[in-house]
């Protein structure tokens, strides 16, 4: 598995002009910008679920 997984479209507006963010104090590495709404972001895998939903 690779350190990063690309999205295929922006949490935001659903456009695909995804480019990788450089990273900053203010913005983590591993950060995408959309190049329609402008807007930065960054994906954070939180874990995995067991099946059926129990914790």
């Amino acid at each position: 598995m690779s350190d990063r997984a690309q999205p295929f479209h922006c949490p935001y507006c659903g456009e695909g002009d995804l480019w990788p963010h450089e990273a900053s104090d203010a913005a983590p590495q591993g950060g995408w910008e959309c190049r329609s709404c402008l807007r930065a972001f960054s994906l954070k895998m939180l874990g995995l679920l067991r099946p059926g939903g129990d914790r």
